[in-house]
């Protein structure tokens, strides 16, 4: 443990050392993101594209390669356009906070619990947001551009109106912005963030799937029901966990679903 402690503090200490705490904020924090959002989006988009694993696919319909190419096209134009001058223009507002990125790094522990804290959080925000975004006049002029696939797949999760990004990305925020992170955590909460939502999105369920292991967790078949039925109906608003649908019923229907499809299994 102490020396993976000391291999992190000397390679931040490199980061520090070469660039501004502002460029690390805000350029390669941006750039960070890309890179993890792409890269974990990416396959989805193959295999979906070629037909892989598809007895893993957990709708039958596919989109087009015309289809994929516009939704990639599109949120290149949105995360240059909204996502980073957001970065930048909220750096001020995060400084003041208590937003640092000096060594020493922040203890294990510290990481841990805030990281679990604003995934707690932010799924409580998410949820009431989420809902919101299911009545009638925001989901015609705004949320109905992430809706426009109803067959996701990984790299369609940040597929929203920019006005969805800001509203519902102050769910992401919120948590960092109350306890002033380290910049480390603020990075690592980042990439579990976009993994988990793009995974999510990912329209595959397999074996591995970490909502077969982990208690509580949504994952991909939770929102791809949200997403293959009409928008009165489809419920299941967490980003992340189960329990608040759950709380306020909003699963309902997705529990009768699997129920009948279990049966439908077994009479097989």
């Amino acid at each position: 443990m102490a020396a993976t402690v000391s291999a992190l503090e000397s390679a931040w200490q490199l980061l520090i050392a070469n660039f501004t705490e502002f460029q690390l904020a805000t350029v390669v924090t941006f750039l960070i993101h890309e890179t993890v959002f792409f890269l974990s989006g990416l396959p989805s988009l193959l295999f979906e594209r070629f037909g892989l694993f598809a007895k893993y696919k957990i709708q039958k319909k596919s989109n087009t390669s015309a289809y994929q190419n516009r939704c990639v096209l599109r949120l290149i134009l949105y995360h240059v356009c909204v996502n980073l001058p957001v970065m930048i223009f909220s750096y001020p507002a995060f400084k003041f906070m208590g937003l640092r990125s000096s060594l020493p790094l922040p203890h294990w522990t510290v990481v841990v619990s805030q990281v679990l804290f604003y995934f707690v959080l932010e799924d409580f925000i998410f949820y009431w947001g989420h809902r919101a975004l299911h009545t009638k006049w925001l989901y015609k002029h705004v949320h109905s551009v992430h809706h426009e696939y109803a067959t996701p797949f990984g790299l369609t999760s940040e597929y929203a109106h920019p006005a969805e990004i800001l509203f519902l990305g102050f769910a992401t925020v919120v948590g960092p912005a109350l306890t002033g992170p380290h910049l480390f955590t603020l990075w690592l909460w980042m990439v579990l963030r976009v993994l988990e939502t793009v995974e999510a999105h990912s329209g595959y369920h397999f074996p591995w799937s970490p909502s077969n292991f982990l208690p509580l967790y949504g994952g991909s078949d939770f929102h791809d029901y949200h997403h293959r039925v009409l928008y009165t109906k489809s419920g299941n608003y967490a980003s992340t966990f189960v329990y608040m649908d759950w709380l306020f019923g909003t699963d309902r229907d997705y529990r009768k679903a699997k129920a009948v499809e279990e049966n439908e299994g077994k009479n097989l």
